[in-house]
């Protein structure tokens, strides 16, 4: 008897993290898993929890804030990953996503 192991959606997505050379947007994590944008918000909330417990706080998901493309304010004070939907500066919509990876926290 074969034994199988199968991972959940937010373990591949952790291990994809983990793996990336660079980091990615929540839109490239959607395309690879083929799953809704707004889901993986939801993911990448839980995935930052259980990456930094199960790691004893030596990994982390790290995330490039995302930015006005119009006028280049960063976000950089969200709480949870997401993609501001406009800018509080000049009121554009045009906002480059954030980017997520997973890292050691050296």
């Amino acid at each position: 008897m074969v034994e199988r192991t199968y991972e959940s959606i937010r373990e591949r997505i952790t291990r994809f993290l983990e793996e990336v050379e660079g980091p990615v947007s929540a839109e490239d994590i959607a395309r690879t898993f083929e799953v809704d944008v707004p889901e993986v918000y939801i993911h990448l909330e839980h995935i930052a929890k259980s990456v930094r417990r199960e790691s004893g706080g030596g990994k982390a998901l790290m995330m490039t804030p995302p930015m006005c493309r119009k006028c280049g304010y960063i976000f950089k004070d969200l709480e949870k990953p997401k993609k501001p939907s406009k800018c509080p500066r000049c009121k554009s919509e045009w906002i480059e996503p954030p980017r997520f990876l997973i890292r050691s926290r050296e």
